[in-house]
């Protein structure tokens, strides 16, 4: 950059990161994930069934929309829907990004709210229609779980909420969708909606 303006961005860095729909479904469930448990699989740190977990979701979202193998080109597809299923059960991811949408939807009925997480708990969402209710509620909730995140929301639209506090309602939807479908696909049956 030759102007005065861009004289101090000379010799910054730029990640530009190109990815397709999928792709990108799956990096927003990694980093929600980062943010919801006290594991970060984008890191390989904490809980290592995570990071299996979501390599196991990487080929199946491969294989089923992108017509690829990754990472474990080995395993055949429906052992691999398999072990994402197992891992899943034990880890009810799939069911905690389920509830973080479900929680944005409670947010709209009222106008406060207070989110409780702990990484071993999924988001648990406790709404009020008088905000000196949940003031009081945010005291008790603060010393019932001093381990947990307890935010008090004050909104008036989810869409206000969910842009104040993105990071708990991170749209973890079309990754749902698509490991809905692309395990279907892989294991040639229906019904996975409620894993």
């Amino acid at each position: 950059m030759n102007s005065e303006v861009g004289k101090e961005l000379v010799g910054l860095y730029l990640e530009i990161q190109y990815r397709t729909l999928v792709q990108h479904a799956w990096a927003t469930a990694v980093e929600v994930i980062g943010f919801i448990t006290e594991s970060q699989p984008k890191f390989q740190q904490g809980d290592t069934r995570y990071e299996t977990a979501m390599a196991l979701a990487s080929e199946i979202l491969a294989r089923a929309f992108e017509n690829a193998k990754g990472a474990l080109p080995e395993i055949e597809d429906r052992a691999l829907v398999a072990e994402f299923l197992r891992l899943d059960k034990e880890l009810r991811l799939l069911k905690t990004l389920r509830g973080l949408n479900a929680a944005d939807k409670a947010v709209t009925e009222r106008k406060n709210a207070i989110l409780i997480f702990s990484g071993s708990r999924e988001l648990d969402v406790r709404t009020f229609r008088d905000a000196t209710d949940a003031l009081r509620a945010l005291f008790e909730l603060e010393k019932e779980f001093p381990d947990s995140d307890v935010v008090l929301v004050r909104a008036d639209t989810s869409d206000d909420v969910r842009l104040a506090f993105r990071n708990y309602f991170s749209d973890a939807r079309d990754f749902i969708q698509l490991m809905e479908e692309g395990c279907a696909k892989l294991s040639k049956h229906k019904g996975l909606a409620d894993v």
